[in-house]
């Protein structure tokens, strides 16, 4: 299978242990990323519509010394799916989505015709946060995952109902279920148990296999195997939620 991230330091947290975890269960995943920190959906389809090359290719969670444009990696292989996603400051307003979202879309019809599109739903930033509570004015962060997951809801059904990888509902479960360490600065996904979630609910949302006793334990981060169990359980749950 192979799968094609539009996105940005999100997708590169959400990518990064998704192909060993594929082997662990004995299944082979392409996994690349188009990397652009802080890349929007807009800038996405300027760089498309101009066919900049602008993108780091990350190849199954590392990145190459090679620069590319989204046409050419559009073209470069037959892919199971791509993945779109919003830049986290304006993923709860869906008005910033659109035309570019519809634009791109149209533009993976055309360069990749037998590829999945699919919705990558990010996640809200860490409780207390200065970019949650500053920058975006939120008083709780399951008041900023409520936007974003009513955005990426409405996003998904006006591209006819694509399916949705749940990361952020991931969070949200984990958090409830007692994970703590789950960002590294505040936004992005921590090294370890941040990552391996969302590496987890990636797997499950396109595979369709369980990650509940999947075996890859070569984290960048320590984690203590009783929350590895739970994060399994946790990303196993948000993928049942948008069954």
């Amino acid at each position: 299978m192979n799968i094609l991230a539009i996105g940005n330091s999100f997708s590169q947290d959400a990518t990064r242990y998704l192909h060993e975890i594929a082997l662990a269960d004995d299944m082979h995943l392409k996994v690349v990323n188009l990397y652009i920190g802080g890349c929007s959906l807009e800038t996405h389809w300027n760089n498309a519509v101009n066919d900049l090359r602008s993108y780091v290719y990350e190849l199954n969670g590392v990145a190459k010394k090679k620069i590319v444009s989204i046409k050419e990696a559009l073209e470069s292989d037959k892919w199971d799916y791509i993945t779109l996603q919003q830049v986290s400051h304006l993923s709860i307003d869906y008005n910033t989505y659109q035309p570019y979202l519809y634009n791109l879309s149209d533009y993976i019809k055309k360069y990749a015709p037998h590829a999945q599109q699919v919705i990558h739903q990010t996640w809200a930033y860490e409780e207390g946060s200065e970019r949650l509570t500053v920058e975006l004015g939120y008083s709780n962060q399951r008041e900023m995952f409520l936007d974003l997951k009513s955005a990426y809801y409405r996003a998904s059904k006006d591209l006819g109902n694509l399916k949705i990888i749940p990361s952020g509902e991931s969070f949200q479960i984990a958090i409830n279920n007692g994970v703590k360490n789950l960002y590294r600065d505040g936004f992005h996904a921590s090294l370890g148990s941040g990552r391996y979630i969302l590496g987890a609910v990636w797997y499950e949302a396109l595979t369709g296999r369980s990650i509940l006793y999947n075996t890859f334990r070569e984290f960048d981060e320590p984690i203590d195997e009783k929350e590895v169990l739970i994060l399994q359980k946790s990303a196993h749950e948000a993928v049942a939620r948008y069954r």
